[in-house]
């Protein structure tokens, strides 16, 4: 665990309630040891912060909740929780970076 006194190679997620009516809490995401100084949208962070703020809101399954990542460029996201906490549904505008073919 990193006691604050020296850079960290994980990348961090910070979140708080949100101070906007609009939204049920807001989030940022750093990563700067993996070359990501600040990701604007997460969707993969939101999958661990979907099912805590759902318990800390009292959100039952499948009722949305309205996160905002609070980035630069930032970026609204709508959240379900889904079969049983298994799952969660993010919904929101998307912005392609990269596009590509893959063969196998």
């Amino acid at each position: 665990a990193s006691d604050g006194s020296r850079p960290t190679k994980r990348p961090r997620v910070l979140s708080a309630a949100s101070e906007e009516q609009t939204f049920d809490f807001s989030s940022r995401f750093f990563a700067p040891s993996l070359g990501v100084p600040e990701d604007p949208v997460t969707g993969s962070a939101h999958c661990i912060l979907a099912p805590y703020w759902a318990v800390k809101l009292g959100r039952a399954e499948g009722e949305a909740m309205y996160a905002l990542q609070a980035s630069p460029r930032g970026g609204i996201l709508r959240l379900r929780l889904m079969e049983s906490g298994k799952r969660v549904e993010i919904v929101g505008q998307a912005v392609t970076v990269l596009r590509g073919h893959m063969n196998v």
